[in-house]
C-alpha cells in the first residue's frame, strides 16, 4: 500500500511543476497587466511606445494691458491678484547691471574671489569624471 502513488489515489489533483531556470520562460506570466494600470484600457490608448499621456492645456494671458502692467503668474493663491510692475526708477541700480548671458571665462575672473575657486573646482570635477568614464576596469 505504501508503494501506491498520489496520482493513482487522487487523479483529480494536479501536481505542481517545479520551475527551474531553464523552464521559467515557459510558465512566466507575471508581466501581464492586471486591473487599472499601464496596460489596461482605462489608462489610455496603447501605442507602439506605451500609453499616450494627455497633455494639460494651461491658460495663457492674452490681454496686452495686463501683460504690460502685471507680472503674470506671480499669484499662486486663489484670491488676490498678480504683482503690479513699478516704474524703473523704483528698482535698485544693481538690477539693471546683472549679467544675463554666459559667465565670463576663467582667465578673466579674479583669483582672489570665491567664485573663481568654485568655478575652477567645477571645471576640474567635470574633467575628472570624463577621464574616469574613459578608464577601463
Amino acid at each position: 500500500m505504501a508503494a501506491v502513488s498520489w496520482v493513482k489515489l487522487f487523479p483529480s489533483v494536479k501536481l505542481l511543476q517545479i520551475t527551474t531556470p531553464w523552464n521559467l520562460q515557459s510558465c512566466a506570466n507575471f508581466a501581464k497587466a492586471l486591473g487599472v494600470g499601464v496596460g489596461s484600457k482605462k489608462a489610455g490608448k496603447l501605442g507602439k511606445l506605451g500609453p499616450v499621456v494627455e497633455k494639460k492645456v494651461l491658460p495663457v494671458e492674452t490681454d496686452p494691458e495686463k501683460l504690460v502692467n502685471f507680472v503674470c503668474g506671480s499669484n499662486y493663491s486663489k484670491q488676490g491678484q498678480d504683482i503690479q510692475l513699478k516704474p524703473d526708477n523704483e528698482y535698485p541700480d544693481w538690477l539693471w547691471s546683472l549679467r544675463l548671458d554666459k559667465p565670463p571665462p576663467l582667465e578673466e575672473m579674479d583669483q582672489n574671489t570665491l567664485q573663481y575657486w568654485r568655478r575652477l573646482r567645477k571645471i576640474n570635477l567635470r574633467r575628472k569624471t570624463r577621464l574616469m568614464a574613459l578608464r577601463r576596469f
